[in-house]
């Protein structure tokens, strides 16, 4: 296998497994090439899993800005996702600054400093799940993606904030909290407390209160008009948002402590019935 396109296919099936299943799920023609912006979106995301510093993975994302400022197609070589990428972007002519804001936002996956509020949560998704969604529309039909930026923003946010509550035990083994701190304060607790996964009530009603955040980001998404049936694809693993918002809402503080994700099998027939349906 030396298309870097399929290696990338190949790749997303171990780092991502629900956008490899959206993948499957998308036009032949377009797979690769989704495949390859999925890719790229893993490989940085888990920098925080691979260096043991800051400053290495630093240097890790500093790679990557270059690759993308410059013309570093020959290092590309060696790495399939990193020429997987610069296939898709020249075959669609995706714009590089949301590819370079997304590199400084996964920043701060690499500290374990809180996320300071609300604000800064909706700007740290919109830089990296909003994102991924438009380029994602943009390689799958660049006409109709042009009229889809609200859905993409709004529907990123709450797919980032289910995310999170997947990896909240990891996060919480690490040290870090992406749970904004004016819901912690609201709710009586600190950082400290969060982490010990201690606050009885006071955790479930912080972890409530990020839910319903979740909520009301996927709720503007569904309001904000109707997903072209040609993009649809790109929105797949938002159909799985509701179900993660729904069990965290019943486990509360416990999410801290396990992490659950439902089976494959039932991940794929919820993207199915969101494909088929045609909404998230």
């Amino acid at each position: 296998m030396s298309d870097p396109l399929e290696i990338c296919l190949t790749t997303l099936r171990d780092t991502d497994r629900d956008r490899y299943l959206a993948c499957l799920l998308s036009p032949a023609e377009k797979r690769g090439f989704l495949a390859a912006l999925y890719a790229f979106n893993a490989e940085i995301a888990r920098i925080r899993e691979l260096t043991k510093q800051p400053l290495a993975g630093e240097i890790r994302l500093q790679w990557w800005r270059d690759l993308l400022e410059g013309d570093a197609k020959g290092d590309a070589a060696a790495n399939p996702v990193a020429g997987g990428l610069l296939k898709a972007i020249e075959a669609f002519d995706l714009p590089r600054q949301p590819l370079l804001n997304m590199l400084d936002a996964r920043i701060f996956d690499l500290y374990d400093d809180p996320m300071p509020d609300r604000s800064s949560l909706e700007g740290y998704a919109g830089e990296t799940a909003s994102a991924l969604l438009q380029l994602a529309t943009m390689i799958l039909d660049r006409d109709a993606a042009t009229g889809i930026s609200e859905i993409s923003g709004h529907a990123g946010v709450a797919q980032a904030i289910s995310g999170i509550l997947l990896l909240m035990p990891i996060h919480r083994r690490r040290g870090q909290v992406y749970l904004p701190q004016d819901i912690l304060r609201a709710t009586g607790l600190d950082r400290d407390i969060f982490l010990q996964a201690e606050g009885g009530e006071r955790l479930d009603n912080a972890i409530r209160a990020f839910v319903a955040l979740g909520h009301e980001h996927l709720s503007k998404a569904r309001s904000a008009g109707v997903i072209p049936k040609s993009l649809m694809p790109a929105f797949l693993p938002v159909t799985l948002v509701p179900s993660i918002l729904a069990h965290a809402d019943r486990k509360a503080g416990s999410v801290l402590i396990e992490h659950s994700p439902s089976p494959q099998w039932l991940r794929q027939i919820r993207m199915l019935r969101g494909l088929v349906r045609n909404r998230i």
